[in-house]
């Protein structure tokens, strides 16, 4: 690890509080419980009959007013067994195979809706929002094994932090000593000297914000949008890009290790400014995190897609193409004053705390931009959720995003007698 040369001498600014140990999961579990209340459907009772309409007649939760609601079917009955669902003319006329189109191959796959009415089922019916928790967590985990994948793909007799060392320094010829050059104006030694030399509180700021923003601000953001957004599928669009720029990123870490700025030796000038006095993050230290992960950044692979759903939910993209006509409001300001004001900020917090080079913030551009265009890549694995649904008795819930604005509408509909509607 690289030290802080010079520190009695040099001001880099106050560390991340020592309670951010335990501060930070608080703030995780406060957001995520948070945002199970308010997603939650609120017509659904998890012990009781439901009649929902956000659940349509078809789904097998739904229950008219005059029929009676036999709730008692929480687990499979006694001697009842998978081939026994799968087998039976009565079932699959009732709950036909799901059809899924996996590339060029069209897949059948058990319906699981047959266990709506299990309480697990229920559970999930009352709080969606498990589902997305569900995912990111897998997630996590997935990030978590790079350490030791990249260890072991390491070429024989090379240690893994030399040759991460090495990319680094390559990293730095290509942005300051190529043709490159006049793409990267600012070295990022230098672009740490103006903050930790001339505006220490910056330094400060920047050093204490530098975790938040990343899972925190990242599991915020998610929480948000699947409030906020107008329909289910743009949130998935969402969810799917973020993932899929995860997965390209775990790849790369673990096939090209590249040692972050902080870590190089003395002479490149870097200081680690965040673990100043051996402050640390839980979500970006430990045994499980892997340092050598540099390129590309996460933290702006998140700040990047965060800021275009801002950008997005703004409308200015629908004003450019002429889709929308309804005045701005000062919300819409805001977004779009958000939607770059994020991602510079979380761009300046990497660079200025020397974690992060200005390629790696350019590499999670375009590793964003082609999960965008790709992200139903992600559909391919429908069926394998289909299958776990099964063998866990499960039925996957029906998400409340965009129920607000349903609701809403179809209020206008019935009080507007005549007036031509169109959503905003």
């Amino acid at each position: 690890m690289a030290s802080n040369n010079d520190s009695e001498s040099v001001d880099l600014g106050k560390p991340q509080f020592a309670s951010h140990s335990w501060v930070e999961p608080i703030i995780v579990l406060s957001i995520m419980f948070s945002s199970l209340y308010f997603n939650r459907r609120k017509d659904f009772s998890i012990f009781g009959k439901n009649n929902n309409r956000d659940l349509g007649s078809s789904h097998p939760l739904y229950i008219n007013k005059d029929e009676e609601a036999n709730d008692s079917t929480d687990i499979l009955s006694e001697g009842e067994s998978s081939a026994q669902l799968l087998s039976s003319p009565g079932v699959d006329n009732k709950y036909p195979p799901k059809r899924r189109n996996c590339l060029w191959f069209t897949v059948k796959t058990p319906n699981s809706s047959r266990f709506a009415r299990h309480f697990h089922s229920r559970i999930l019916q009352k709080f969606p929002f498990l589902v997305e928790m569900f995912y990111w967590v897998m997630n996590y985990l997935f990030y978590s094994c790079t350490k030791a994948v990249s260890q072991s793909m390491s070429p024989a007799g090379r240690d893994v932090v030399q040759l991460a060392q090495d990319h680094a320094i390559g990293v730095l010829n290509l942005e300051h000593n190529s043709f490159l050059s006049i793409f990267f104006p600012v070295e990022e030694a230098d672009f740490q000297s103006f903050f930790i030399n001339g505006h220490p509180n910056w330094m400060t700021f920047f050093n204490r914000i530098y975790s938040l923003v990343h899972i925190p601000g990242t599991v915020a953001y998610l929480s948000w949008w699947y409030y906020a957004a107008p329909d289910f599928e743009r949130f998935a669009i969402a969810r799917r890009t973020m993932t899929l720029g995860n997965f390209m990123a775990f790849i790369i870490f673990c096939f090209w290790p590249l040692m972050p700025p902080r870590l190089l030796p003395e002479s490149f000038g870097f200081h680690d400014t965040v673990r100043q006095e051996h402050a640390e993050s839980v979500w970006v230290g430990g045994k499980m995190v892997n340092q050598l992960a540099a390129m590309p950044s996460l933290h702006f692979t998140y700040a990047f897609c965060i800021g275009n759903t801002f950008f997005y939910h703004s409308g200015v993209f629908h004003r450019l193409l002429g889709k929308r006509s309804a005045r701005i409001t000062i919300r819409d300001i805001f977004l779009v004053i958000l939607g770059f004001v994020y991602p510079m900020l979380v761009l300046s917090v990497i660079v200025a705390t020397a974690n992060h080079y200005w390629l790696d913030a350019v590499v999670a551009t375009f590793s964003v931009v082609f999960s965008f265009f790709c992200n139903r890549i992600w559909m391919i694995l429908l069926p394998l959720e289909d299958l776990l649904l099964w063998a866990l008795r499960l039925e996957k819930p029906i998400p409340t995003t965009g129920s607000r604005r349903r609701g809403v509408q179809a209020d206008d509909e019935n009080d507007r007698d005549g007036i031509d509607y169109r959503p905003l």
